[in-house]
Protein backbone atom coordinates (compact mmCIF):
# COMPACT_ATOMS: atom_id res chain seq x y z
CA UNK A 1 0.00 0.00 0.00
CA UNK A 2 2.78 2.49 0.88
CA UNK A 3 5.41 3.16 -1.79
CA UNK A 4 7.74 5.46 0.18
CA UNK A 5 6.19 8.78 -0.78
CA UNK A 6 2.75 7.56 -1.80
CA UNK A 7 -0.06 5.42 -0.48
CA UNK A 8 -1.45 3.30 -3.34
CA UNK A 9 -4.83 1.59 -3.52
CA UNK A 10 -6.46 -0.36 -6.35
CA UNK A 11 -10.16 0.41 -6.57
CA UNK A 12 -12.75 -1.35 -8.70
CA UNK A 13 -15.06 0.87 -10.72
CA UNK A 14 -15.16 3.24 -13.65
CA UNK A 15 -12.99 6.35 -13.50
CA UNK A 16 -15.68 8.88 -12.50
CA UNK A 17 -17.13 6.45 -9.97
CA UNK A 18 -13.71 5.97 -8.36
CA UNK A 19 -13.10 9.74 -8.31
CA UNK A 20 -16.42 10.08 -6.48
CA UNK A 21 -15.36 7.42 -3.96
CA UNK A 22 -12.01 9.16 -3.42
CA UNK A 23 -13.74 12.51 -2.91
CA UNK A 24 -16.14 10.99 -0.36
CA UNK A 25 -13.39 9.14 1.53
CA UNK A 26 -11.33 12.32 1.76
CA UNK A 27 -14.35 14.41 2.80
CA UNK A 28 -14.90 12.03 5.72
CA UNK A 29 -11.39 13.04 6.86
CA UNK A 30 -12.05 16.80 6.35
CA UNK A 31 -10.19 17.04 3.04
CA UNK A 32 -11.79 18.83 0.12
CA UNK A 33 -10.85 18.76 -3.55
CA UNK A 34 -9.57 22.17 -4.68
CA UNK A 35 -8.35 21.26 -8.16
CA UNK A 36 -8.82 18.65 -10.83
CA UNK A 37 -6.49 18.16 -13.79
CA UNK A 38 -7.59 15.72 -16.48
CA UNK A 39 -4.08 14.86 -17.70
CA UNK A 40 -5.25 12.70 -20.60
CA UNK A 41 -7.52 15.43 -21.95
CA UNK A 42 -4.87 18.12 -21.47
CA UNK A 43 -2.22 16.08 -23.29
CA UNK A 44 -4.62 15.45 -26.17
CA UNK A 45 -5.53 19.13 -26.44
CA UNK A 46 -2.04 20.58 -26.02
CA UNK A 47 0.21 18.10 -27.84
CA UNK A 48 -2.22 15.70 -29.55
CA UNK A 49 -1.06 12.67 -27.54
CA UNK A 50 -3.38 9.87 -26.50
CA UNK A 51 -2.91 8.88 -22.85
CA UNK A 52 -4.81 6.55 -20.55
CA UNK A 53 -7.47 8.15 -18.32
CA UNK A 54 -5.44 9.93 -15.63
CA UNK A 55 -6.64 12.62 -13.22
CA UNK A 56 -4.74 14.63 -10.60
CA UNK A 57 -6.84 15.87 -7.68
CA UNK A 58 -5.58 18.59 -5.34
CA UNK A 59 -6.82 17.69 -1.86
CA UNK A 60 -6.67 20.05 1.11
CA UNK A 61 -7.55 19.97 4.79
CA UNK A 62 -7.96 23.71 5.49
CA UNK A 63 -7.17 23.50 9.20
CA UNK A 64 -3.94 21.58 8.65
CA UNK A 65 -2.96 23.74 5.67
CA UNK A 66 -3.41 26.87 7.80
CA UNK A 67 -1.18 25.47 10.55
CA UNK A 68 1.50 24.55 8.03
CA UNK A 69 1.37 27.97 6.34
CA UNK A 70 1.62 29.74 9.71
CA UNK A 71 4.69 27.66 10.56
CA UNK A 72 6.38 28.23 7.19
CA UNK A 73 4.69 30.33 4.49
CA UNK A 74 6.78 28.83 1.69
CA UNK A 75 5.21 25.43 2.41
CA UNK A 76 2.44 26.65 0.12
CA UNK A 77 4.58 25.45 -2.78
CA UNK A 78 3.93 21.89 -1.56
CA UNK A 79 0.17 22.31 -1.16
CA UNK A 80 -2.37 20.88 -1.86
CA UNK A 81 -1.78 17.16 -1.33
CA UNK A 82 -1.98 15.53 -4.74
CA UNK A 83 -3.99 12.40 -5.40
CA UNK A 84 -3.83 10.64 -8.76
CA UNK A 85 -6.48 8.36 -10.20
CA UNK A 86 -5.57 6.37 -13.28
CA UNK A 87 -7.46 3.69 -15.12
CA UNK A 88 -5.26 0.57 -15.19
CA UNK A 89 -7.83 -1.81 -16.72
CA UNK A 90 -11.50 -1.62 -17.65
CA UNK A 91 -13.37 -1.22 -14.35
CA UNK A 92 -10.20 -0.82 -12.26
CA UNK A 93 -8.27 2.25 -11.15
CA UNK A 94 -5.09 2.88 -9.21
CA UNK A 95 -5.36 5.67 -6.66
CA UNK A 96 -2.15 7.21 -5.34
CA UNK A 97 -2.16 9.60 -2.39
CA UNK A 98 0.96 11.66 -1.78
CA UNK A 99 2.12 10.82 1.75
CA UNK A 100 2.10 14.15 3.66
CA UNK A 101 4.32 12.77 6.42
CA UNK A 102 7.02 11.92 3.89
CA UNK A 103 6.52 15.28 2.18
CA UNK A 104 6.94 17.20 5.46
CA UNK A 105 10.18 15.31 6.14
CA UNK A 106 11.81 16.56 2.94
CA UNK A 107 15.22 18.11 3.67
CA UNK A 108 15.01 20.80 6.40
CA UNK A 109 11.22 20.57 6.72
CA UNK A 110 11.75 17.62 9.04
CA UNK A 111 13.28 19.95 11.63
CA UNK A 112 10.09 21.98 12.03
CA UNK A 113 7.97 20.45 14.82
CA UNK A 114 4.74 22.00 13.58
CA UNK A 115 5.25 20.66 10.07
CA UNK A 116 6.05 17.22 11.47
CA UNK A 117 2.84 17.27 13.54
CA UNK A 118 0.74 18.54 10.61
CA UNK A 119 2.29 16.00 8.23
CA UNK A 120 1.56 13.17 10.65
CA UNK A 121 -2.04 14.30 11.19
CA UNK A 122 -2.63 14.66 7.44
CA UNK A 123 -1.04 11.25 6.80
CA UNK A 124 -3.30 9.63 9.38
CA UNK A 125 -6.40 11.09 7.70
CA UNK A 126 -5.25 10.14 4.22
CA UNK A 127 -4.33 6.67 5.49
CA UNK A 128 -7.86 6.20 6.83
CA UNK A 129 -9.30 7.39 3.50
CA UNK A 130 -7.09 4.91 1.64
CA UNK A 131 -8.19 2.08 3.94
CA UNK A 132 -11.83 3.01 3.39
CA UNK A 133 -11.29 2.78 -0.37
CA UNK A 134 -9.51 -0.54 -0.06
CA UNK A 135 -12.58 -1.86 1.76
Amino acid sequence: MSQGFSIDVKVRGAMEEVIGKVTEALAAEKFGILTRIDVDKTLKKKIDVDFRPYVILGACNPGLAHQALEAMPEIGMMLPCNVTVEETAPGECLVRFLDPKAMMSFQDLGRNETLQRVGSAAAEGIGRAAKALAG
